[in-house]
């Protein structure tokens, strides 16, 4: 992936998901309360994200274990097919937490050794908020639900929250095409 990707992509998602904070109509508010929760976007989100872990289980080389690549893909797709039958609360967060963790891999790749260009500390920076987020809401996934009935409870918060997003969105974007 190329620097300028990598900067883009994060800087869009930051700027859809600030938009979707200003704009802040009841199915919006009522979409993000209930994500935390949600049995839909846990097998979209869930499912995704394993399905990516395990196609890096697949691809593991020899150094990596990748001898026992088999059975490491049969035990990981066995927890995550369990995941669904044994703990299927705020399977939703934990599911978006490893589709961070796994897409954060290739937008630091992209930034790595290009010294040459500062501006790629701008969606370096994101990318590890992100990448702590998801290891602390990985660990807690009902605090995004805690965090979402706090962002709500005084409407002005999720306008700041959404504001902040979709600037640093903007920023990342332009960052994007001074590569």
């Amino acid at each position: 992936m190329s620097l300028p990707l990598a900067t883009l992509i994060p800087g869009l998602l930051l700027l859809a998901l600030g938009v979707l904070f200003l704009i802040g109509n009841s199915a919006i508010t009522a979409t993000f309360k209930a994500l935390p929760r949600s049995q839909r976007a846990a097998y979209v989100f869930f499912g995704i994200g394993a399905a990516w872990f395990l196609y890096n289980v697949w691809h593991l080389s020899p150094a990596d274990f990748g001898e026992y690549r088999t059975l490491l893909f049969v035990g990981f797709a066995l927890v995550a097919a369990l995941s669904f039958k044994l703990v299927p609360d705020f399977l939703a967060v934990r599911g978006l937490c490893a589709l961070v963790l796994l897409g954060a891999s290739p937008l630091l790749y992209a930034a790595y050794g290009e010294y040459s260009h500062p501006q790629r500390l701008c969606m370096v920076t994101a990318v590890y908020i992100a990448i702590a987020l998801a290891i602390y809401l990985g660990a807690s996934p009902f605090r995004l639900r805690d965090f979402f009935e706090w962002l709500y409870r005084v409407p002005v918060r999720s306008l700041v929250l959404g504001g902040v997003l979709a600037a640093y969105g903007l920023l990342l974007v332009g960052v994007a095409f001074t590569y």
